[in-house]
């Protein structure tokens, strides 16, 4: 799976994505934007904001930037923040792999379906990192491989048909936070079937250690 592939894979499903995978996935992006700690003033960062359909769930106190590798999707996405009026989010095309953005320049920080949808996990966490500030926060909401080893089995054989989808079903939590900063904070399974986890983390590069 390489960039070029992924961008054209998502921007193909672009015209379609909102009545499809979108609303398979909406409820769970509602529940992770609604359940974020979001203070006035903070920044965050939507890494893979697709169409934009969490966009308008969150609150107007906070500033937004959504990056996406997608044209297709960002011009949905585009026309989503024209629709609301979201005067607090401004849109950049840009690969989560090498982040035209100075370090520690976010609160939080939200993936939702990304990790597992990129060819370099590792780049795109480290680039997480790397753009949130020590003590904020890093809120994957994905597909993570089952500890049960028939189920990986089967996930690990479907695996090469879903990269050409523009995923994969192989990648446990504990490989993607190996070697990291990340400190989990909160992790559940959301709809739907349950077969998605929120995962939020602490961002404790530079010792940071959470407060509270």
């Amino acid at each position: 799976m390489d960039l070029k592939k992924v961008e054209r894979v998502y921007t193909t499903y672009a015209g379609v994505y909102d009545q499809t995978f979108g609303r398979v996935f909406q409820q769970s992006r509602e529940f992770a934007v609604r359940g974020l700690p979001i203070k006035p003033g903070d920044r965050i960062l939507e890494v893979g904001v697709g169409t934009g359909e969490a966009l308008p769930l969150y609150p107007r106190h906070c500033e937004i930037l959504g990056i996406d590798l997608s044209p297709g999707m960002l011009k949905k996405a585009q026309a989503r923040v024209r629709e609301h009026r979201l005067d607090h989010v401004t849109l950049k095309l840009m690969d989560a792999g090498q982040m035209d953005l100075p370090d520690d320049a976010f609160d939080i920080v939200m993936a939702a379906y990304v990790v597992t949808a990129v060819p370099d996990y590792r780049k795109v966490v480290n680039e997480m990192i790397r753009v949130c500030r020590p003590g904020g926060r890093i809120v994957m909401l994905n597909h993570f491989s089952n500890g049960n080893k028939v189920i990986a089995a089967v996930e690990k054989m479907i695996s090469p048909l879903c990269k050409h989808i523009g995923f994969r079903t192989d990648l446990s939590l504990n490989t993607v936070l190996e070697g990291t900063s990340l400190i989990v904070a909160r992790k559940q399974k959301v709809n739907p079937l349950r077969f998605w986890h929120l995962v939020e983390c602490v961002n404790q590069k530079n010792g940071h250690q959470p407060v509270g």
